[in-house]
């Protein structure tokens, strides 16, 4: 079956708090299949990282989840998969993701979390998800749209397509 980016339309949820940000991430996390790579999208503060929290934990990760917004990457190694959660909001040049070896990290047992990828365009590799949140009232409205057929596998699994 080939991906048809006509066929997938955006999927819109609303959360009311941190709480359904978190339950969002496992939702996820139950069908997630590497490699996969996921963008995420959003102002400061608009759950990107609680987002990913949920995911990561979900995945089997007992620790905190931290953002990696001075390290740029924080790895997390999990039976079977390797996570990758980067924060490139402090990126000053795209550059810099290929003296850190940007493309090792993408590799056929990576979950690549990326917060902030506009910072990365250029150098970064396509994503299969892009997930990008938005303050909407007093909670946030959260669009996923797939942009490959790994995307849209995902999203169907975790029944969240339309």
């Amino acid at each position: 079956m080939d991906f048809d980016e006509e066929e997938m339309l955006p999927v819109k949820v609303y959360l009311e708090n941190e709480i359904e940000t978190v339950s969002l991430g496992t939702k996820l996390a139950q069908a997630i299949q590497p490699p996969l790579t996921l963008y995420l999208s959003g102002e400061l503060g608009a759950g990107k990282t609680t987002f990913s929290r949920g995911l990561i934990q979900s995945l089997g990760h007992k620790g905190a989840v931290k953002s990696p917004t001075y390290t740029l990457v924080e790895p997390y190694e999990l039976a079977g998969m390797d996570i990758y959660h980067f924060d490139l909001y402090r990126l000053s040049d795209a550059e810099e993701l290929e003296f850190m070896g940007i493309r090792d990290y993408f590799a056929d047992t990576s979950l690549c979390i990326v917060e902030w990828p506009d910072k990365g365009a250029g150098i970064l590799p396509a994503a299969d998800l892009l997930i990008d949140i938005k303050y909407l009232q007093q909670g946030r409205e959260v669009t996923l749209t797939a942009q490959t057929l790994a995307g849209e596998t995902l999203l169907t699994a975790a029944k969240l397509a339309n």
